[in-house]
């Protein structure tokens, strides 16, 4: 599979994506046709269980949308915000490794993660700040920071264009988890192998339930917890769970 602006590597069940595009890693309609085609690629694969995503280079996560590529402004935005929700109804968790700035749809793309964990360097700050260009935040930045950090924070961080250090980040629960430079990408990758360990067909019922609730209100939400129950009712990996249990030992689950 060919592509020019992403790298794809899957190692140990965890699939990595790196938006290769420094310095700032923007997007053009180039790399999010590109990024829509490594999804495509880990949807497809049983054995990734999860995804670690990250920018390459040691200033950015993302910076957003790619100004030079004003032609396609149009078709970007909505490619965007199209990509962006498949990433937040993803069935495989996703963890945004924010290793540098994540400015205005970079930070969007990560709070459309299941985990948002950042690097706690001197310069790398987060923010929504598209109001300073005289437009607004478009790829699902209004409804995805309100719902992780309410509504008047949202607001604050958005209409005052706010950009927060890692620490902020933490305090106002924008991200789950800061760690120093030194041991970061070995702290996502931890985070992320334990996420690899638990029963799949699980995790995947879990992450459906959330996200029918989210997008369809609880009754969906509750319909699909229900479905999910009786999937891995059924399931090889039940079996295993209780089976270790009463064993003793760290059950192995096969995601059958």
């Amino acid at each position: 599979m060919q592509l020019d602006n992403i790298l794809l590597d899957v190692k140990d069940r965890i699939a990595t994506i790196i938006i290769n595009r420094p310095p700032a890693n923007s997007w053009s309609l180039a790399a999010l046709e590109d990024f829509e085609k490594a999804l495509d690629e880990i949807e497809k694969e049983k054995d990734i269980r999860v995804v670690v995503l990250t920018g390459a280079g040691e200033k950015c996560f993302s910076a957003g949308f790619d100004v030079s590529d004003a032609a396609n402004a149009v078709k970007a935005g909505t490619k965007g915000q199209e990509l962006w929700t498949r990433v937040d109804r993803f069935s495989k968790p996703i963890i945004a490794a924010i290793n540098g700035h994540a400015l205005g749809g970079g930070l969007e793309l990560a709070l459309s993660c299941h985990f948002r964990i950042m690097m706690d360097g001197p310069k790398a700050k987060i923010g929504l700040t598209e109001l300073n260009l005289g437009i607004i935040p478009g790829w699902g930045g209004t409804q995805r920071l309100m719902r992780v950090v309410g509504k008047q924070k949202a607001l604050d961080m958005i209409l005052f264009s706010k950009r927060l250090t890692a620490p902020e980040a933490l305090e106002t629960g924008v991200v789950d988890h800061v760690f120093p430079p030194e041991t970061f990408m070995d702290e996502v990758y931890a985070i992320a192998k334990t996420i690899a360990d638990r029963p799949p067909i699980a995790v995947r019922c879990v992450l459906d339930a959330m996200t029918a609730g989210i997008y369809g209100g609880m009754e969906a939400g509750l319909a699909k917890e229900l479905e999910g129950s009786a999937a891995v009712g059924s399931s090889k990996d039940c079996v295993e769970g209780f089976t270790a249990f009463l064993e003793k030992r760290a059950p192995n689950f096969t995601g059958e």
